[in-house]
């Protein structure tokens, strides 16, 4: 237990609640209704604003703006929040909202998230553990991001959009559409390119589960019948499959987007 260490220079606002360790540099700006977690850092010129609580131990970099006004026309200054897990790294210029009455007044960040410069998170967004948001990442409001997903350099996905946990999206791509989990995603618009095989071999699954997860994507997307048709299909054949059933669900919840789907196969010219 250490007392928190806050630079001559930085504004601390009475009522803000700073965890015992932290470490508040020059010109920092904390709001009256702030929680600071133990041990995290704010590096410099970081912002924390609103009804914001910060996890222990996350590092906020210089510019970033935590918990301002989301960015809604429709916001008339309602009591929501913004709460940020434990473990993250937020770095230079990245942007956060809370949330606001169309969307259950709050923005959920987990633990252990990574942010690069100048990435955003939405109003109402609901963001899993173990999320990577490369520089530039644009996150729409109510949105949904799964748990170990990664999302490319300045890659922007529209309001109400969902990506599955263990999902990628690849770099400059616009999704419009939902990303299932274990999807790979790329393109403007958007579509669905195959399984993030890399990342999954990166997270230690065995090669019996790729293998059937591939095996369930070719029959997830094959020509023949209607999608959901052919998730029931699916769960028969996979049905004690951990991986594929969480698929299925995503699926089968649905929400305000389409699913991405796989583009089609041209036809060669002078085919038949």
């Amino acid at each position: 237990m250490s007392a928190p260490v806050i630079h001559a220079s930085a504004v601390i606002e009475p009522g803000a609640r700073i965890g015992d360790g932290a470490r508040i540099g020059p010109f920092c700006h904390v709001g009256s209704e702030v929680v600071l977690g133990a041990d995290c850092e704010l590096v410099s010129h970081v912002v924390l604003a609103g009804r914001t609580s910060i996890g222990a131990r996350t590092r906020i970099f210089p510019f970033a703006s935590i918990g301002h006004p989301p960015q809604d026309l429709k916001y008339r200054g309602e009591p929501s929040t913004l709460t940020i897990g434990a473990d993250c790294l937020i770095r230079e210029g990245v942007t956060m909202n809370p949330g606001t009455s169309g969307g259950g007044l709050e923005t959920v960040v987990g633990d252990h998230c990574t942010f690069l410069a100048n990435s955003h998170v939405g109003h109402d967004c609901r963001v899993g553990s173990h999320v990577i948001f490369s520089n530039n990442v644009m996150l729409a409001g109510h949105c949904v991001v799964g748990d170990y997903a990664i999302l490319g350099g300045g890659a922007a996905v529209i309001q109400f959009a969902r990506v599955g946990a263990h999902a990628f999206v690849g770099g400059l791509s616009g999704l419009e559409n939902d990303c299932i989990p274990y999807g790979m995603v790329l393109g403007n618009r958007a579509y669905l390119s195959g399984l993030n095989i890399i990342g999954l071999q990166r997270r230690g699954f065995a090669r019996e589960d790729i293998h059937a997860l591939r095996r369930a994507y070719r029959l997830l997307f094959a020509p023949e019948g209607t999608l959901m048709e052919r998730v029931e299909d699916v769960a028969a054949t996979f049905e004690s499959h951990d991986a594929v059933r969480e698929i299925l669900d995503f699926i089968r919840v649905g929400g305000k987007r389409s699913i991405c789907t796989p583009r089609e196969v041209p036809t060669p010219i002078g085919a038949a």
